[in-house]
């Protein structure tokens, strides 16, 4: 189950990422500039968000099981119009309708901390968001392969038919639970903020999620432009292969999960959040070199992925009969960051370059770092 739960966590995820590699070549075809088309990134992500609002919190109120196999339906028949999108507008619109849908995996993932042990829910998460990473990571390379192959709309097809087979499986095989909630939808939606309000740590962890994937969309969203333009020069599909160097992360969530079974949190967040301003500042070099750009690529994806898994470990052990809600808060913080580092990051390389980028990404990074060794 866990493997399935990862699995399923992976696939559905990189559906918000494919267009990061390609956003060059969809800039070419639809006849538009590419910081409009990092927007794409933008729209998606917003997507999430809402989605995480108004749909992830009905984890605690309904069926997982069949929640989980129609939101993966209708986001298959969201990335079949994707595929056939014929303007900016159609696409965007798609890809948003994709991230509010993509949200499944956010319901999941409570789901497997609920069926884990007390002793080894650290780990269980921490195996089930390996597989989510790697969706992510994996994404990137996947559409940049899939473009060399049959252009930039395959993947959406191809995303299309795995969330149809994702659904019909999920349906099948997820065990029946009761939901713990039995309010209204509108008292669900209420409870967040409340829940906001009396958990300070919870809070203290949603700012740190904000910052670092701020740190980690903003990156991803802009070195397309870096790789394709006139000092690397790269097509799609080596474009890709540069999200293998973020592999090193998902390793490192199994090993965050145990950290956290452990009780080295407090430790692990501050070693998380000093790598990802390390990574920043060999990333900046990365406009000249491509060896610092790697490295600093492996060493900041150890540094988010490590404060991602620890943030998760801690607020699922809150309140379990809110877990979905915790996962609600937290998430849109995360995504929110999301939103926010993609589009500061699409600015910032209009307005200055790479410099400007890893100026801002430096920022957000020494503000995570501050945070972390103040908890």
């Amino acid at each position: 189950m866990v493997v399935l739960l990862a699995v399923a966590c992976g696939a559905t995820v990189a559906n918000i990422y494919y267009a990061q590699p390609l956003l060059d070549t969809i800039a070419q075809a639809l006849d538009v500039s590419s910081g409009t088309a990092g927007l794409l990134v933008t729209a998606t992500q917003a997507g999430y968000v809402a989605g995480l609002l108004l749909v992830v919190p009905l984890g605690d109120l309904l069926q997982r099981r069949k929640l989980v196999s129609r939101l993966l339906l209708i986001d298959a028949v969201a990335l079949v119009v994707a595929c056939a999108a014929p303007s900016l507008g159609v696409l965007a619109a798609a890809l948003a309708c994709v991230g509010v849908t993509s949200v499944a995996a956010q319901v999941l993932v409570p789901f497997a901390s609920s069926l884990a042990r007390e002793e080894e829910r650290g780990r269980v998460v921490g195996r089930v968001m390996s597989g989510l990473l790697l969706g992510i990571l994996l994404a990137r390379t996947v559409a940049g392969l899939a473009a060399e192959v049959g252009g930039w709309r395959l993947i959406y097809g191809l995303a299309a038919a795995a969330m149809l087979a994702l659904s019909l499986v999920l349906r099948r095989t997820l065990p029946l639970v009761e939901p713990p909630e039995r309010l209204a939808y509108g008292r669900l939606l209420a409870s967040v903020g409340t829940l906001i309000r009396e958990e300070p740590l919870l809070r203290r962890r949603m700012a740190l999620g904000f910052l670092s994937m701020a740190s980690f969309s903003g990156l991803w969203t802009v070195i397309a432009f870096l790789l394709s333009g006139p000092r690397y020069g790269y097509g799609e599909g080596v474009i890709g292969l540069f999200a293998l160097a973020g592999l090193a992360g998902a390793a490192m969530a199994s090993f965050a999960g145990r950290l956290a079974d452990r009780g080295h949190v407090a430790a692990g967040t501050r070693a998380g959040a000093l790598a990802v301003l390390g990574g920043w500042g060999l990333i900046a070099l990365g406009e000249t070199s491509l060896v610092a750009l790697l490295v600093g690529l492996v060493v900041l994806d150890l540094g988010i992925q490590a404060t991602q898994i620890l943030n998760q470990s801690v607020i699922y052990r809150l309140r379990p009969e809110a877990r979905s809600r915790l996962n609600t808060a937290y998430m849109t913080a995360y995504f929110a960051g999301a939103v926010t580092g993609s589009a500061g990051a699409s600015l910032a390389w209009e307005r200055g370059g790479w410099g400007t980028v890893c100026v801002a990404g430096a920022i957000a990074a020494t503000l995570g770092t501050v945070l972390s060794l103040r908890s």
